[in-house]
């Protein structure tokens, strides 16, 4: 699940000098990392009720889903000041890779998918990004128009996404994606379109914090399960360019896990997790706790928070700062109902 919503409270993090990805003023990443209990899978579905109520999308995708999300989506504002077109050229080329069966592309392939996604987007570059943009059906179309046979092998590569049964992601958007609150759920992406379907979110994601930046808005994104984006190359790389590049843009990204173990597999997740600046830790297995205490170096008196405790205890890493905390939430309350996952409360 995804989750992108734009409010005004802002979580203010704590100032740090050794940065680990790249220098900036102030860090806007959260982490919150909770023990896998059993019979507690990954349920991806669970924001939607707590959304509906707040009266925001929830977007269900599947191949077999009425719900679509055009690949090629793009605002004027996407470039960062430079012309969109390139920056997104480096998602088509990276989504091209991903569709081809995780191969990496030649030389004269990603020429000609340069070529080809700057000749699609050349009318709606002319019409200053307020038309109709153009889809990945389009981008195959301007691949066969090519001489090269390198052209016609990646149009017949793609083919199964974007005129065959896989083709969500290749057709225009027709789901709200200017509500104020959002909900990626991504649960029943099969496994031929998980990788794809991370990759098209998370640049949604990033046409929408573009909009809001240019409007002076702030943007929180949620990632539920981060984990799972760590096990595709293109969205765990994807991802930690973003984390890196939307503390800029004036928006703040919070991943949340209960696969501690499968996290810090990662060395691009242990990267992540260690620069961040807020972390919550609640109750852990022991082999996650060993490994926590030395990337983040957690005394076993402070480590003894999370071992053993129950709901709503933990560790809180602020900055340099270890606290303890204990979270008690009232049950008797609306939004304990439309927040709580456990059997028989739901």
């Amino acid at each position: 699940m995804f989750m992108l919503t734009a409010n005004e409270s802002i979580l203010r993090a704590a100032r740090k000098s050794d940065e680990m990805l790249e220098p900036y003023e102030w860090k806007r990443s959260c982490t919150v990392l909770r023990r896998e209990r059993a019979g507690n899978r990954p349920d991806l579905a669970d924001y939607a009720p707590l959304v509906k109520a707040m009266q925001g999308e929830v977007i269900h995708i599947s191949a077999t889903s009425d719900n679509h999300i055009n690949a090629m989506d793009m605002n004027s504002d996407y470039g960062d000041g430079a012309n969109p077109v390139i920056l997104k050229s480096e998602f088509i080329l990276s989504l091209c890779e991903q569709l081809i069966g995780g191969a990496s592309l030649g030389a004269k392939q990603k020429s000609i998918i340069d070529r080809c996604t700057a000749g699609v987007y050349r009318y709606y570059q002319q019409g200053n990004y307020m038309g109709t943009p153009p889809t990945l059906q389009d981008f195959r179309e301007e691949l066969l128009k090519q001489d090269e046979p390198e052209a016609q092998e990646i149009a017949l590569a793609i083919e199964l996404f974007t005129d065959g049964s896989l083709n969500t992601f290749a057709k225009h958007t027709n789901v709200d994606t200017h509500s104020r609150l959002i909900c990626y759920d991504i649960l029943d992406l099969g496994k031929q379109l998980q990788p794809i379907g991370m990759l098209v979110v998370l640049d949604s994601i990033l046409n929408r914090i573009t909009q809001n930046r240019a409007k002076g808005r702030n943007t929180f994104i949620f990632i539920d399960e981060i984990y799972l984006l760590f096990q595709h190359e293109y969205s765990a790389n994807f991802l930690f360019t973003l984390w890196k590049r939307v503390r800029k843009y004036g928006a703040y990204c919070t991943g949340i896990t209960q696969n501690v173990d499968d996290l810090l597999q990662s060395h691009t997740a242990r990267t992540m997790l260690a620069n961040s600046e807020f972390i919550i830790m609640l109750n852990q297995a022991s082999t996650d706790r060993i490994e926590l205490a030395k990337l983040l170096n957690i005394s076993d008196l402070q480590m003894s928070y999370i071992t053993n405790v129950g709901a709503g205890q933990g560790l809180l890493k602020v900055g340099s700062s270890l606290v303890p905390f204990v979270n008690k939430f009232p049950r008797n309350t609306e939004l304990y109902k439309l927040m709580t996952t456990k059997f028989g409360e739901c």
